[in-house]
This record gives C-alpha cells, sequence and structure tokens, in this order.
C-alpha cells in the first residue's frame, strides 16, 4: 500500500465541497465524504484505477481518479513513497485551475 497525502489546497476544496452537500440535502454531505474516503482507499493500492490528464500537466505526470456519483476527480501525483492529492476538481467548474499546483 501506498500513503496517501492531501495537499492543503485539496483538503480545503474537499471541505468546501462537503459542507455545500451538507447544506443541499442533509445526508448528502455524508455520502460525499463517503466517497472520497473510498477513493483514498483506491489511491492507497498497489495499481489504483487512475486515468491520464491531458495537456502539459500530463506530461508532468498528473493523473485523475473520478469520484463515485459526484462530478469531482481527485487530481493526483504519484512519488515513489506516496500518492499527493493536489486537487479535488469538479468536473464543470473552473476546468484547469489546478494544473499550476506540484507535490509537495
Amino acid at each position: 500500500m501506498k500513503l496517501v497525502k492531501i495537499g492543503k489546497e485539496a483538503a480545503e476544496e474537499f471541505e468546501e465541497a462537503a459542507a455545500w452537500y451538507e447544506a443541499e440535502q442533509e445526508g448528502l454531505g455524508g455520502r460525499f465524504i463517503d466517497s472520497f474516503e473510498h477513493a483514498l482507499q483506491l489511491l492507497a493500492e498497489k495499481n489504483p484505477p487512475l486515468t491520464p490528464v491531458d495537456g502539459e500537466a500530463g506530461l508532468k505526470g498528473a493523473r485523475k481518479l473520478i469520484l463515485h456519483k459526484f462530478p469531482f476527480s481527485l487530481i493526483v501525483h504519484e512519488l515513489p513513497e506516496s500518492i499527493v492529492v493536489v486537487a479535488l476538481a469538479h468536473h464543470s467548474r473552473k476546468p484547469g485551475y489546478w494544473r499550476s499546483r506540484k507535490a509537495p
């Protein structure tokens, strides 16, 4: 298993999204949190189901894992000993805003 780290910006995006979903419908925030935690478990596996990211970010190693049942992807960089989540990107809002982020 690999160590999964969550970058500061990604953590903030997660907290904001979870709060928004909970405000929209009671319990929906909890389901969003469950989906996010499941994605983190998948990232920790030996061969996580990652897909390439387009453009220069993809050439620099960024890949994504689509969240189950929610319009978000975890944008990650794989390092030798860990996987770093650099963004929790919504599928249709501000596309590519995270592209300048790097793994710490």
